[in-house]
């Protein structure tokens, strides 16, 4: 099998660094205390967690629940 051959160029990159949102890890030990409630949520909405927690073998509940906690956590 060849090696592909790489060649580098000077060529200018258009790029923008983005705030670091991710939380530490120390920050994902600890059970949070959750609570139960009713939520209604469009067909689609429902539909497109479902479908991402499949792709990343985990579940749409904490996929919703961990988008919800980064939101309020950002407008504290």
């Amino acid at each position: 099998m060849k090696k592909k051959i790489v060649k580098y160029t000077d060529e200018l990159v258009n790029a923008r660094v983005i705030k670091d949102f991710l939380p530490e890890p120390k920050d994902l030990v600890f059970k949070e205390d959750n609570v139960k409630v009713t939520l209604s949520l469009s067909r689609e909405s429902l539909d497109f967690f479902k479908q991402q927690a499949d792709k990343f073998h985990t579940h749409y509940q904490t996929m919703i629940r961990s988008l919800l906690d980064q939101y309020a956590k950002n407008f504290k």
